[in-house]
């Protein structure tokens, strides 16, 4: 139901994906950029179902609740409970994402690096330590306003030279126009 919703609010709003993802990659980190908008989600999330890429992504479990609780979980929402604990302290965010990952035979997770919809000048780094400590590919998906395309980017096995690594993600970014262009990768 949600790839033919998929298609139909492509074909009413002229966007096409233009990638297909790896049929071999069970499990990933996957960065959406650039995020500039609200609407990021609805198109990331309709191009993600047309290529049958399980996307999920995390949200506070506060929010999953009543009807747009169902919603978002059908959307690919895994609520994140940050109280439980790993032995006496708290886990953190990027703990739980690795965990979640690892204990998953096939996982996708979405994660906007720029953690805003405004200009960020630098990123939040969580999304390469998440990949990093599970062991996982990190995959850079794009939406390009301009062209009303959805796609795959470059593929990056993290190996600890993040800066490096995050470079390359944002020169491929550079040639991607966000739905709000100044409020995206520089």
């Amino acid at each position: 139901m949600m790839k033919f919703l998929s298609r139909i609010v492509f074909w009413l709003t002229g966007w096409k994906f233009v990638s297909t993802w790896p049929k071999s990659m069970k499990k990933a980190v996957l960065i959406a950029i650039p995020h500039t908008s609200n609407w990021d989600l609805l198109y990331a999330r309709a191009a993600f179902y047309l290529m049958d890429v399980p996307v999920k992504f995390t949200i506070k479990k506060e929010v999953m609740v009543g009807p747009l609780g169902w919603l978002i979980k059908g959307l690919g929402g895994l609520a994140i409970d940050r109280k439980k604990t790993a032995g006496k302290r708290k886990q953190t965010y990027t703990e739980l994402m690795i965990n979640l990952l690892k204990d998953s035979d096939e996982l996708v997770m979405m994660v906007t690096p720029e953690g805003t919809r405004s200009y960020a000048p630098r990123w939040k780094s969580g999304f390469y330590h998440i990949a990093l400590g599970a062991n996982v590919p990190i995959v850079v998906g794009y939406l390009d306003y301009k062209k009303k395309e959805a796609g795959i980017g470059p593929i990056i096995m993290p190996d600890g030279n993040m800066d490096a690594q995050i470079e390359e993600m944002k020169a491929f970014g550079r040639n991607v126009t966000g739905k709000y262009p100044d409020q995206g990768i520089r």
